[in-house]
């Protein structure tokens, strides 16, 4: 697409991250207006705001003729689109209980991973399409002036999938707004009806006795405090700060590595026996000379290898140890890696396939403990359900701060060290960068599960009725009594 709309093929590779900078400054930016609304107005409404506009946007991604519209639309993605906190918000309203958490936390990445391995195939197969199937779209002007639109049409055909899906069944998980009447469950329930057993319609069906009320509820329903809208201090928890801090600096290293680890695999082979400019072990600048296509293998290859990962090994290690043990484990991990990545080029060459292989497998499965586990952590360090959204939101400002940064800063330190003859730099870079996220995480106590469920506890207790109460006093009355 970059190439596409004019950008010389030296400057291709700049404005691809000058595009995807944009994306993530745009959703810092936004992202804690949309988890602070998703408080107010409920996730649902929220997450089906955000898929639609991304529908939309992604329409006209495809319609860009312009380097100014590919990055205006780069930047609205990330506007318009808050979906990655709030629905981890969802997930831990959805699931509090301390053992599940790992199961349930592990889920999205793994859907993610998916994305990531076939996504650029789908998105590739379709780019382009009057060129690669003539005999289908060959005499189509449209596909023609617009050879990028019809990946963004399938995409979209999927997004109305997602959308009517949500729209029909997904269910309001806000403490505050799962009482309200939602028409699209209605909607939902009356079109499978049909196929739902008289047994499963009983347990959904209310039953009226004398003693439900005339307005629908529970007594103790009827009578609501107004909800309080939390303060930035509930937010902002001495817990909660330590892992949003390390939550960015993850996001910066990891980040940065994966932008340059295959500028690195590309990087020619140097001489090192007789070579002036060569003096080990720490001045070389020779990576594995690696193919574009060679690269692709291994990362669908460590993809398929990281699902399996993520959904079966992460969820025993989690539970059988802890989250926090977990994570302190796979933060010590990543200095070491980005430490000795530099010195994976000086292998022989008879190991230099096994040796990317164990490079990426260790970078992965470090990721793949590591982000659910502070997620997690983040989750359980919410004082209340009322600010989990906002909180959420905040993550994931920050860790965009950080996506955006890292390759920044660190794309900068591999030009110049490449320049002086020591690639070695930005991989020192990014292992000091690991070793400072490390520090919070050791100072972070793991909770026994999710705070939020106390607290709305001790809100819920003043809202009884006040027949409640007054026979609560008759009862204590009786036992003082006696």
């Amino acid at each position: 697409m970059i190439e596409y709309v004019g950008v010389p093929k030296n400057e291709v590779a700049k404005w691809v991250g000058i595009s995807s900078a944009v994306t993530s400054i745009s959703q810092a930016i936004m992202a804690v207006t949309w988890g602070t609304a998703s408080d107010r107005f409920g996730r649902k409404p929220i997450i089906l705001t955000g898929l639609t506009c991304t529908m939309i946007i992604s329409l006209l991604f495809g319609f860009s003729q312009t380097l100014t519209w590919v990055v205006v639309t780069r930047a609205l993605l990330g506007l318009m689109n808050g979906n990655v906190g709030i629905i981890r918000t969802m997930v831990a309203e959805m699931v509090p209980e301390k053992e599940l958490q790992p199961h349930a936390f592990s889920i999205m990445p793994l859907v993610w991973t998916i994305g990531t391995i076939f996504g650029p195939a789908f998105g590739g197969a379709l780019a382009h399409p009057a060129e690669k199937h003539p005999e289908i779209f060959g005499n189509s002007e449209f596909l023609k002036r617009n050879p990028f639109i019809l990946p963004n049409i399938a995409s979209a055909i999927l997004f109305i999938i997602g959308i009517t899906t949500g729209f029909l069944f997904l269910h309001e998980t806000l403490a505050t707004k799962k009482d309200s009447r939602d028409y699209g469950l209605v909607l939902g329930k009356m079109l499978t009806s049909c196929c739902t057993s008289r047994e499963k319609k009983a347990q959904y069906t209310v039953k009226d006795d004398e003693n439900t009320p005339l307005l629908g509820g529970s007594p103790l329903q009827q009578k609501k405090a107004p909800v309080k809208r939390p303060s930035w201090k509930d937010v902002f928890s001495p817990q909660s700060r330590l892992v949003l801090i390390a939550y960015a600096l993850m996001a910066l290293h990891t980040m940065a590595f994966d932008s340059l680890l295959p500028v690195f695999l590309h990087t020619p082979v140097q001489q090192l026996h007789g070579n002036p400019d060569v003096h080990l072990p720490f001045k070389f600048i020779g990576g594995f000379g690696v193919g574009s296509q060679t690269i692709g293998i291994y990362y669908t290859l460590i993809g398929i290898i990281g699902m399996f990962l993520q959904f079966l090994v992460f969820p025993i290690a989690a539970k059988r140890y802890g989250v926090l043990n977990c994570l302190k484990a796979m933060i010590l991990v990543f200095p070491v890696i980005y430490f000795v990545t530099p010195f994976t080029a000086l292998v022989p060459e008879s190991l230099r396939h096994v040796t990317i292989f164990l490079l990426m497998l260790s970078k992965l499965a470090a990721s793949i403990f590591g982000f659910p586990c502070i997620t997690i952590l983040l989750t359980n360090s919410a004082t209340s359900l009322t600010v989990l959204g906002t909180l959420n939101g905040v993550a994931t400002s920050v860790s965009a701060v950080g996506r955006a940064a890292g390759p920044a800063i660190c794309g900068a330190a591999f030009s110049f060290g490449v320049k002086k003859g020591y690639i070695i730099l930005p991989w020192w870079m990014l292992s000091i960068f690991g070793a400072l996220s490390a520090l919070p995480i050791y100072w972070t106590v793991e909770p026994d599960g999710f705070q939020g469920n106390d607290a709305e506890e001790e809100q819920d207790e003043p809202q009884e009725s006040d027949y409640g109460a007054a026979d609560h006093r008759r009862s204590s009355g009786a036992r003082t009594g006696n």
